[in-house]
């Protein structure tokens, strides 16, 4: 095998992954100069170009895909046998990543991040954000958050929180000026706070529950956001009704900065899993994530009022 050839591979990996040189630089730590000439002294080894380059976009060859599709499995399957190894002499060690949605940090991830900080840090956790749904092995993540529901099947599940439920709330502001709505009916009088779909565009009707039947609610109001933590804060200023998972809003709920209208129209989410591939659970990094958010998660149960 080219040794230098070998040495160059996580480098095209990392560019097909991110899309771009400049941005596999960064996550590399490497200047954009030095990712190009990795790539080109592949490129020159294999005889064929890697990468369609333009003004705007880097694309994968056909050459490039199939280079990829076989090296990064190998790359990873490496990557996750030195962390075994490691460990054996001492604690989980390396770069842990994870695909998590935005409501997933606060709720299930933050606690989690700050316990490993202490018991393992020789553990890097990098969280990437992202309210779409994305193919966590071919990103290069280890792990991925979300609601149950959305989990594709062949991967292996756990569960991070119990149930909840979905709110609309308002500040007791905004209901002094607007009244509560009665019905969900009354919702069209009222301004409600919009939520942008990412990837779709389009904006999210409200599930909700009316006389016994699951109805989805188009609303209007005068703001839209594309972040559910967005929405808390609008709400607290008294801008309208905001529609969230009620842990997000369940400390501002007790301590009356918002109130919960409609509370007979509240559906249940099956709560926050993470999820990976099967063979990902080897790894004593992701393990170490796992022990720690199960201990959290029994924790909080037997505390009334936290988050699991």
């Amino acid at each position: 095998m080219d040794r230098d050839l070998l040495s160059h591979l996580p480098v095209v990996v990392a560019v097909a992954r991110r899309g771009g040189f400049a941005l596999a630089a960064a996550e590399l730590g490497m200047s954009p100069s030095a990712v190009s000439h990795a790539v080109r002294i592949v490129e020159e080894r294999i005889g064929q170009p890697l990468f369609a380059r333009t003004t705007r976009s880097v694309s994968l060859t056909e050459a490039g895909k199939a280079l990829v599709e076989t090296a990064a499995p190998a790359l990873q399957d490496i990557a996750e046998r030195m962390d075994r190894i490691r460990s054996v002499k001492g604690r989980p060690s390396g770069l842990l990543r994870i695909n998590a949605s935005n409501i997933a940090i606060p709720l299930a991830v933050t606690p989690v991040v700050a316990a490993m900080a202490e018991r393992y840090p020789e553990v890097t956790v990098e969280v990437f954000a992202d309210q779409a749904l994305v193919d966590i092995v071919g990103e290069g993540f280890d792990a991925g958050i979300r609601l149950g529901e959305m989990i594709a099947q062949d991967m292996v599940v756990v569960r991070l929180t119990p149930p909840f439920s979905v709110v609309i709330v308002a500040s007791p502001a905004y209901i002094g000026r607007h009244g509560r709505p009665g019905s969900v009916a009354d919702l069209a009088n009222h301004n409600c706070i919009g939520y942008r779909l990412v990837r779709s565009g389009a904006l999210y009707r409200w599930d909700l529950i009316d006389d016994g039947k699951d109805i989805a609610v188009e609303t209007r109001g005068s703001v839209v956001v594309t972040d559910s933590l967005a929405a808390i804060d609008l709400a607290l200023a008294g801008v309208g009704l905001a529609y969230m998972f009620e842990p997000l809003a369940r400390a501002d709920l007790a301590a009356g900065r918002l109130v919960q209208v409609l509370p007979q129209t509240a559906i249940e989410e099956p709560g926050l899993f993470l999820y990976f591939p099967r063979r990902a659970a080897m790894a004593p990094k992701l393990r170490a994530f796992i022990d720690t958010a199960q201990e959290i998660g029994r924790a909080s149960l037997r505390t009334p009022g936290r988050v699991a």
